[in-house]
């Protein structure tokens, strides 16, 4: 295996289901350093992705986005759609005063 991916497809429509993202650090903490663990689940805009990231997520993956973005105008949509995430994400580390997810601080954050 060269990899885990943290998701609930399917279980989102279970009353009381665990939430990926109440997951991810779980998942990140029994996995350790041997494989990359990635999100896929929800992730919409660049504070996503931060939040992601910041809770121990190698990468993250972007479903629906990308899918609208083909939908409204082909690649080039799928291409404005990962500028918008990527402008998205350096506009929220910015914001919070670091220049990458990992130096944002979740302090507060359960």
């Amino acid at each position: 295996m060269d990899g885990v991916v943290v998701s609930n497809h399917g279980g989102r429509q279970v009353d009381h289901s665990v939430a990926s993202l109440d997951a991810l650090p779980g998942v990140v903490d029994a996995v350790g350093d041997a494989l990359p663990v990635l999100l896929d689940s929800g992730v919409r805009t660049g504070a996503d992705v931060a939040t992601a990231v910041r809770l121990g997520a190698r990468a993250v993956l972007l479903g629906r986005p990308f899918v609208h973005g083909l939908a409204l105008d082909g690649a080039r949509g799928v291409a404005q759609v990962l500028q918008d995430v990527v402008a998205e994400l350096d506009l929220v580390c910015g914001l919070a005063g670091a220049t990458s997810p990992a130096g944002i601080d979740l302090r507060g954050r359960p």
